[in-house]
């Protein structure tokens, strides 16, 4: 579709309300193209107005959205409140040309409970809140009621944070084999065996600098997540290393959670296990996907249901106190009633924590790249209309939830789980309540000044071989840390 600004140069908020009405779509700024969305932007005195006139096959309709500026002082406010008259524009008048409200509304972003929570926080009540969700964004009853639960969620855990207190990510780039839904950069340990050892070697580098680099601060840990990839890629004994460096350096003990993504079940064995529970970790993170075995070999697993089920045994046998488990909605060749059966066994195996996920066509993915058959969006949302009052039925509650780019239907992605089981560092790093200090290749630290609103990135090298040969890249994101913490405390020294 042609995109026609005039009056401003709001791209992303345009663009995302595009993708949530016409998913083919991808915007167009020079040349033709029978599609075009005009969009204007005028001042006045008191009020902006944005005008959205849109033709799409022949069809045209027409949105309106205005905003009294007035009293707006801070530059940034504007900025946003501009962009949201925009995104309304278009989305009023999309919503005119297909008859079609999408279950999110007007909203866009990724974390929708992020606005609910600052709503919140200005003293609003929830029945204002939910007002507000409704009247303005247009977002249906159950997802203003996800959205509402989740921010309170996030404002419990904002105010249980010290301002010492971080948290720890640790990436593990490796993989069995490649998921055909993937876009991380991971490597098959069939092809890149060789550099496992190596990229321990590194790892364990940086976590000695990053350590005393954390301990000179003054900062603690407070969660500790070990992500990837799939961690447990690795053996028992590079996983124990590994596990023990980190607790001597970071003291973990004090740590509220310590989570390990076992992901894969044909990675699972016992004896990882029990190094795992030997090293503290707390909970771990066993990722199906779908129970169905169809769906599994669509996906590129080397592992049927019945291995799935073998693995949750060992993990039972071993006692870890949480367990979570993953299920996208939305995978090719899945349908709803597939859907229900994968919940239903899953919620049979007695996790206090369920991540339901909406499938994401990204741009580096195989099931993109080779153009898979994928259910189509009426198939996802009764997935999804299933997923909710089963869960909610079954003790769980939602406590954090974020959405992504091409995500089937606009849905989003969402964490359940029973009393006791919430997964803190889903809530920290979603909602931005705090520093993540993230170590491995692929890395992206996230420095938050929660004072100020102030957040910066860094970012490791991607690739495991760079990761391996440049050590300084590492140096540099770690004196970049130090930096943001000492300006942070000193806002007047340079």
């Amino acid at each position: 579709m042609k995109l026609i600004f005039q009056g401003h140069d709001y791209r992303y908020a345009v663009e995302q309300s595009l993708l949530a009405f016409f998913p083919q779509e991808r915007p167009v700024y020079e040349g033709g193209g029978k599609n075009t969305a005009r969009v204007t932007l005028s001042a006045g005195r008191r009020y902006h107005t944005a005008v959205t006139e849109l033709s799409v096959e022949g069809r045209t309709a027409r949105g309106l959205s205005r905003a009294d500026v007035s009293g707006i002082q801070d530059e940034y406010g504007r900025e946003r409140l501009l962009q949201r008259i925009v995104k309304l524009s278009f989305f009023k008048a999309a919503r005119e040309l297909t008859g079609v409200s999408p279950a999110w509304g007007a909203l866009t972003g990724i974390r929708p409970a992020k606005l609910a929570g600052q709503l919140l926080e200005e003293g609003r009540s929830l029945r204002e809140a939910d007002r507000i969700l409704r009247d303005t964004y247009f977002v249906t009853p159950s997802r203003r009621r996800l959205c509402l639960q989740c921010a309170q969620t996030g404002l419990e855990a904002r105010q249980a944070l010290a301002p010492d207190e971080i948290s720890l990510y640790v990436g593990i780039p490796f993989c069995p084999t490649r998921c055909a839904y993937c876009s991380f950069v991971s490597n098959s340990v069939e092809k890149s065996f060789h550099l496992v050892e190596p990229y321990l070697e590194a790892l364990l580098e940086e976590i000695d600098g990053a350590a005393a680099m954390v301990d000179a601060l003054g900062l603690r840990v407070r969660s500790f997540y070990m992500g990837g990839g799939t961690p447990t890629t690795l053996t028992a004994g590079q996983m124990e290393r590994l596990l023990e460096r980190l607790h001597s350096r970071f003291r973990l003990d004090s740590a509220v959670e310590s989570t390990v993504e076992a992901g894969r079940p044909d990675t699972i064995t016992a004896e990882k296990l029990e190094a795992l529970r030997r090293c503290g970790v707390t909970r771990v993170s066993v990722n199906p996907q779908s129970m169905s075995d169809a769906v599994l070999a669509a996906i590129g697993r080397r592992h049927s249901a019945d291995d799935i089920r073998s693995a949750m045994e060992l993990v039972g046998r071993a006692g870890f106190p949480h367990v979570n488990m993953d299920l996208i909605a939305g995978l090719p060749e899945d349908t709803a009633e597939g859907f229900r059966r994968t919940l239903d066994e899953v919620i049979a195996f007695g996790t206090d924590n369920i991540t339901i996920h909406t499938l994401s066509l990204k741009k580096g993915s195989r099931i993109t790249l080779e153009g898979s058959h994928i259910p189509p969006e009426g198939e996802v949302a009764a997935m999804l209309d299933y997923a909710d009052p089963t869960l909610r039925g079954a003790g769980f509650d939602p406590y954090y939830l974020y959405r992504q780019k091409y995500m089937s239907g606009s849905f989003e992605n969402v964490g359940w789980c029973r009393p006791g089981g919430t997964g803190w560092y889903n809530i920290y790093i979603m909602e931005e309540l705090h520093s993540i200090l993230s170590l491995g290749a692929g890395g992206s630290t996230k420095m938050v000044d929660p004072a100020r609103g102030r957040i910066e990135r860094v970012f490791n090298l991607k690739f495991p071989q760079e990761y391996i040969q440049r050590p300084e890249k590492r140096l540099a994101n770690q004196q970049a840390f130090r930096c943001f913490y000492e300006q942070m405390r000193n806002p007047l020294e340079k």
